[in-house]
């Protein structure tokens, strides 16, 4: 997925871990009764494991759902901090995040 394709998709991030060893059905579920949203509305969905070092996107794509699945070697992915089970973020952290960098980009003075 190319940040183009990003555009005007909502992404939500769940913001307590979840089992990494699910897969579609398993993430699936999880969306449905733990974040309350239909994992087949074409949201993008992120999930992190407890380590904070793995990441999976849960996304139907109009023809099935898609994984995708990242390991940093070294660090944590930044995820939001929230009372929310669930916080929606834009393209743009989304990005971010998926690089291991800070959601919030710090403006120079």
């Amino acid at each position: 997925m190319i940040a183009a394709d990003l555009a005007g998709l909502q992404v939500w991030v769940a913001t307590t871990p979840v089992d990494m060893r699910k897969s579609f059905d398993g993430l699936a579920e999880v969306v449905r009764s733990f974040l309350g949203h239909d994992p087949l509305s074409g949201s993008l969905f992120v999930f992190r494991n407890k380590g904070g070092h793995l990441v999976k996107v849960l996304w139907w794509d109009c023809d099935g759902l898609t994984i995708y699945y990242k390991r940093l070697e070294r660090g944590e992915f930044h995820f939001p901090r929230s009372n929310r089970v669930v916080v929606e973020i834009n393209c743009e952290q989304l990005l971010r995040l998926l690089s291991g960098k800070s959601m919030i980009q710090r403006q120079r003075a």
